[in-house]
């Protein structure tokens, strides 16, 4: 012996096959319990944590319906337990089947393919076999995009991504870099922080999520103003559909006709599937400062926050709490609603910057403690610091999908919704969404139901409102119950002329809106393509169209 101590090897995290993020992150029962007695009308006892091998046996998963040629299987699986976790999302709607053991249709296959050959073969095999093939990148799906839905298929195939995981080229002079589409949040950052450069694309989904999960729904980052939506960092795209592959010219701007990229930039895989793109960077923030405001009235927040997004100032994080969200998040326990605000720069201190939103912000009656900020404070990436209402509402931000499916074990109907709209319409829409689901819910539930808004993203020209609904589920069918109230939600939306989605995706759970919102000329062309693209209708079937 040399004296030495030999340490075990740290255990990789395992990721919940049932619910969100990580399978150790999940409330314990007894927190789950103290949750439900605050919504009346819930379970006594947290439905037990499902075992995905219970899962297995119940449902009997025998052989695929469909076997792969020689040269593919080394890509392929049909392990039971890897395809039940790729059956479904992280939405309330998944989370409520899973805990029951009644998950959507369960792929016959897994593929992880490693190159952009290997999507291609498997899309080509795939058509001559009657498959159906789902694009798969984190699977933090909350709008049915990556569950097969229906039975006119022989057989499934969920094509995980997450082997491309690569940053392939770094061009530090025009501060690009060449990526996969399979890599996650945090390893994406991971290798662009030796070069000093960040994507800066924070979704709360980050760390569950991939670059071509963004690309292929049009994410939304957490920044509130400025450039947030993943479209805007877009220099060029390779997508491979079952007719060929799609490579747009890497430039920083072109006029010439339509853009190929935005044919395929939002498509959720029912057009191609997305391999790699260039994306524009940007230098590492080194300055950041934030502080929270508190309002008695939120119509007058409203109009500080439409005045700061009107004005030159461009704040990282605008985000308008209500007193419900304020209270659930502990960024406020007086009734109050609060603003968060937060600046950062990779050159000059932000300090001026939040100083002269906070002065803004008080012109409309907002209250600020000086002796709490601003302050340095933590960022999506890491960077430390923060002041006390800022943190709460961070760590809640991050927390928060976790809670939900706590809830939810304790029978609990528990999702978000958002949308957007212009400013003209915003006070009335989320007054009229809180009274309609409120309303809704009561008379489904017979219980009071919790309908909470913040703003997570403004413009100019309007705002996107974010709504959390908390309510007594019903013992016969939670999730037929939310798809109700989310009928009411739609339809509020629909009347007051606000997308459908701002950031989540159509998927299939929002195709009824979608299909009210796009115009029909515009509706043409897009089923044009994908007749194009995907002849034998494989790709994501369900989703965007047909």
């Amino acid at each position: 012996m040399d004296g030495t101590t030999t340490r075990p090897a740290p255990q990789a995290r395992i990721r919940s096959w049932w619910g969100w993020g990580w399978a150790d992150e999940h409330p314990a029962d007894a927190e789950c319990v103290a949750m439900g007695a605050l919504l009346p009308g819930t379970l006594a006892r947290p439905l037990p944590v499902p075992d995905v091998r219970d899962l297995v046996r119940g449902r009997r998963l025998g052989a695929p319906a469909v076997q792969p040629p020689a040269a593919l299987a080394h890509l392929l699986t049909a392990d039971p337990a890897d395809r039940a976790a790729h059956a479904m999302g992280k939405a309330y709607r998944d989370v409520a089947r899973a805990l029951r053991g009644q998950p959507g249709r369960i792929p016959d296959l897994v593929a992880r393919p490693t190159g952009e050959q290997d999507v291609a073969d498997l899309l080509d095999w795939a058509g001559g076999h009657g498959t159906a093939v789902v694009p798969y990148g984190g699977g933090s799906s909350v709008t049915g995009g990556v569950e097969y839905r229906g039975d006119t298929h022989r057989a499934v195939l969920s094509l995980d991504l997450t082997a491309m995981r690569r940053v392939l080229e770094v061009d530090t002079e025009g501060r690009a870099a060449r990526i996969q589409a399979g890599a996650l949040g945090p390893d994406l950052e991971a290798q662009l922080r030796p070069h000093g450069l960040t994507l800066r694309h924070f979704p709360q989904s980050f760390e569950f999520s991939t670059l071509g999960g963004w690309l292929a729904t049009r994410a939304g980052g957490h920044y509130a103003t400025g450039p947030t939506r993943i479209d805007g960092f877009v220099q060029s795209m390779r997508v491979v559909t079952p007719v060929g592959t799609s490579g747009s010219w890497r430039l920083p701007s072109s006029g010439a006709g339509p853009s190929p990229d935005r044919l395929f930039l939002g498509s959720e895989g029912a057009l191609g599937v997305i391999t790699e793109a260039w994306m524009r960077l940007r230098e590492r923030p080194r300055h950041k400062a934030s502080a929270a405001v508190s309002f008695t009235d939120f119509h007058a927040a409203l109009r500080a926050v439409r005045d700061l997004a009107q004005s030159d100032l461009s704040p990282a994080n605008c985000r308008l709490l209500d007193a419900g969200e304020a209270a659930l998040s502990g960024a406020a326990h007086d009734g109050s609603c609060v603003l968060v605000l937060g600046f950062e720069s990779a050159h000059e201190p932000v300090g001026g910057s939040l100083a002269r939103a906070l002065d803004l912000a008080r012109s409309h009656g907002g209250r600020h403690d000086a002796d709490t900020g601003p302050a340095p404070d933590r960022g999506p990436d890491g960077t430390p610091g923060g002041d006390a209402a800022v943190g709460a509402w961070r760590a809640a931000f991050l927390r928060m999908p976790y809670l939900r499916d706590g809830l939810v074990r304790m029978g609990a109907v528990a999702e978000t919704f958002e949308t957007a709209a212009t400013w003209d319409r915003v006070p009335a829409l989320i007054d009229a969404v809180r009274t309609e689901v409120g309303a809704a819910a009561l008379k489904a539930t017979g219980h009071p139901a919790t309908v909470n808004c913040r703003l997570t993203h403004v413009y100019p020209d309007g705002a996107a409102p974010y709504f959390t609904v908390l309510a007594a589920g019903r013992p016969d069918d939670g999730v037929a119950l939310w798809d109700d109230l989310k009928a009411v939600a739609a339809e509020v939306l629909h009347r007051y002329r606000a997308t459908i989605t701002h950031h989540h995706a159509v998927g299939r759970d929002h195709r009824p809106g979608y299909d009210l919102q796009r115009p029909e000329p515009f509706a043409l062309a897009l089923r044009a393509a994908k007749d194009a693209l995907d002849p034998r209708g494989i790709l994501n079937p369900g989703v965007l169209v047909g």
